[in-house]
């Protein structure tokens, strides 16, 4: 109880979130529905998470949906990749690696895995550490950013910038850190759902409201 007293702005959260619920809900259930598509699928959202890296969200999506109809997505190598992604992708040379080293992990002599490698581990949170692990350029951001969009779990933290100044303004947290380590992500996350249960507002739909006061809409 004395923590919810520090919290600030609660009663204009609450309205605004009652003012988005039905496309935020809309929204989730569009990432709940994703597990039922096929793997090609699930990886343009891969392809999306690495993209999206320090790169507006409408850019990345764009990018993706580009890199699919030149038929690069699932063929190119990295140099054509890279130059494709060069006038609109920051750190498009390092991007292009990135995708192609997934597509080499996810898709091991031309046999989708990544619904089933996912599927494998005991919880959400032990897929994200072996994503933040084992696939070059995420982090525990992004890991939980693509099992949220692929419908594999709605109970992670995306602990991006939109989120964290939004959790500075509600007093969930004091100052947006300079860095995360995996443990501060976890402290971090702990709070957000002490937060979430003490407003009454899930944290996948808190997700959706704070990023939309950055982005303008409900996007992914």
């Amino acid at each position: 109880m004395g923590r919810a007293r520090t919290y600030r702005r609660i009663a204009e959260l609450r309205r605004e979130h009652a003012e988005k619920r039905v496309p935020v809900q809309t929204r989730l259930a569009e990432f709940t529905a994703m597990w039922r598509e096929p793997d090609e699928r699930l990886f343009e959202e891969v392809v999306y998470c690495i993209l999206a890296i320090q790169t507006k969200a409408r850019a990345s999506d764009a990018a993706v949906q580009d890199l699919k109809r030149e038929g690069l997505l699932l063929r190119g190598d990295a140099r054509a990749i890279a130059a494709f992604l060069r006038p609109r992708i920051r750190f498009h040379n390092h991007k292009a690696a990135y995708v192609v080293a997934a597509r080499e992990r996810f898709r091991r002599g031309g046999r989708w895995a990544l619904k089933e490698t996912l599927a494998s581990f005991p919880s959400p949170e032990a897929a994200r550490d072996w994503l933040a692990r084992e696939v070059d350029g995420f982090s525990m951001k992004e890991a939980s950013h693509l099992l949220r969009n692929i419908g594999f779990s709605d109970r992670l933290a995306i602990l991006d910038r939109h989120v964290l100044r939004n959790l500075v303004l509600h007093g969930v947290i004091r100052s947006v850190p300079k860095s995360l380590t995996s443990k501060r992500y976890r402290e971090i996350e702990a709070r957000w759902r002490e937060f979430a249960d003490a407003v009454g507002i899930p944290l996948a739909e808190l997700d959706l409201v704070f990023f939309s006061r950055g982005a303008g809409a409900i996007l992914k």
